[in-house]
């Protein structure tokens, strides 16, 4: 005897057209109905059992028909216990249902349509590029970002939304400190020691090809950025140290692994530091205080033509720094060197025909002073009268001859102007420079272009 109604046997068998079933049929079906029935639950109950749950779902069912074999049913999925309603046919004859909602037919027949979907497609977008996140349609946007985070999504979420809303107490939370795996903590701090290492020329050319190399350095960018600038901070008595950091960020801006595009407004202030710094080195010779001003007036440039398309701003700011101390008498020749050097290296022979020739008779006066035979500032203002005529010599590239017509030597009687306008001892070194002197004494009023 079976549990199962043969009576349903019959009913489902008529409902797909067989019809003058055998008792012996039915009752044999009834049973293998409930065998298969039992098993399906047993198999659903396990499923129940694992999950650590005492209510059997859909699911469960679900996923035991799958381990038996069987296409599941659809369209009962649900993510709460369905509620069962009991109406009664007859005596002893229950039925039971499930309680759906009730839906008001006026209600739906006067609703808006929905909208109509769009068409199913594909397309690819970038997540993150070099572990920045690209504003772009598909991605969240900071606020987005900035909301997800603070939202919690356990039991306390109604908390957290009531004190967005402003319902109630706000707890800020610390900042969460980067953390950086033991590898990047030991590459990074090998690096720096590598750099700063007076000792080994092998060491520190093995750091800076590492660090101008490798490519799984992203982490360590801001790390390396503000190493430089305490160093350049801290050490500006110390040519060795200043060198070797600014070697660091040539390293660093030369990666093409690299996304340093954020940290190029921290990377530059050290840079011009560098460059145009009253004091650099201390007591160290005057050659290892301009090569240390050439090697950041040359970094300079290559970040003026690397990042300038990016930040439209940067050549702007950086010609209109250098070009202060190059107009501030107060600052020493050493300052104005690297400014004449760096405003060359920004904005090439332009820079020097706008910016540097029209300031050329004012500084004029200020150059002869420093070369006065017993000034203490001579040795630096022949270093500048030297590089103001390596970079005026710039614009003469294409052009032999002056507009003028005057041939490329100097003559006697530039040579005697030129000798009232600064030392004459230094006047020996012009003969191979009339563009340049000519500049010096005109002041750049002609067209150069």
């Amino acid at each position: 005897m079976s549990v199962w109604n043969p009576d349903n046997i019959r009913d489902v068998a008529e409902s797909v057209g067989v019809v003058n079933l055998s008792n012996d049929v039915t009752e044999n079906l009834a049973r293998d109905v409930e065998y298969r029935i039992a098993q399906v639950l047993e198999e659903a109950l396990k499923f129940m059992r694992h999950s650590r749950r005492t209510l059997l779902t859909t699911q469960d069912v679900a996923q035991a028909l799958r381990v038996l074999d069987v296409e599941p049913l659809y369209g009962y999925e649900s993510t709460r216990p369905l509620r069962f309603g009991e109406a009664s046919l007859g005596p002893g004859q229950p039925l039971f249902y499930v309680e759906d909602e009730e839906v008001d037919f006026e209600k739906l027949i006067n609703a808006p349509l929905p909208r109509v979907p769009r068409e199913i497609s594909f397309t690819a977008h970038w997540l993150a590029v070099e572990g920045v996140q690209p504003s772009i349609p598909q991605n969240p946007t900071a606020a987005d970002s900035r909301n997800m985070e603070l939202m919690s999504k356990g039991p306390n979420a109604s908390s957290t939304l009531a004190a967005m809303s402003g319902g109630g107490n706000v707890s800020v939370k610390p900042l969460v400190k980067h953390v950086l795996s033991k590898e990047l903590q030991l590459y990074f701090e090998k690096v720096c020691n590598a750099f700063l290492d007076e000792s080994s020329e092998e060491y520190r050319t093995s750091g800076y090809a590492s660090l101008r190399e490798d490519p799984g350095l992203h982490q360590l960018v801001p790390y390396f950025v503000q190493f430089i600038s305490e160093k350049v901070t801290h050490g500006l008595k110390d040519v060795f140290v200043l060198t070797q950091v600014m070697h660091m960020a040539e390293a660093l801006v030369q990666n093409k692994s690299l996304y340093v595009d954020p940290y190029i407004a921290s990377l530059v202030p050290p840079i011009l530091t560098c460059l145009i710094g009253r004091q650099l080195g201390g007591s160290a010779e005057l050659t290892e205080q301009f090569a240390l001003r050439d090697l950041a007036a040359s970094l300079l440039g290559l970040i003026a033509k690397k990042y300038s398309n990016s930040s439209h701003t940067l050549k702007p700011r950086l010609a209109r720094s250098c070009l202060k101390t190059f107009l501030d008498p107060s600052k020493p020749f050493g300052a104005h060197y690297g400014a004449v050097i760096g405003l060359h290296a920004v904005g090439g022979a332009e820079a020097v025909r706008v910016l540097i020739m029209p300031n050329l008779p004012t500084y004029g006066n200020l150059l002869k002073d420093g070369m006065a035979e017993e000034s203490p500032r001579r040795p630096e203002a022949e270093r500048v009268l030297s590089v103001l005529l390596g970079v005026l010599n710039t614009l003469r590239e294409g052009r032999m001859a002056l507009a003028n017509g005057h041939g490329g030597m100097v003559t006697d009687g530039l040579r005697d102007r030129l000798s009232q306008k600064v030392a004459s001892h230094s006047v020996s070194t012009l003969d191979n420079s009339a563009f340049g002197a000519k500049g010096v004494l005109e002041g750049g009023n002609q067209d150069y272009s």
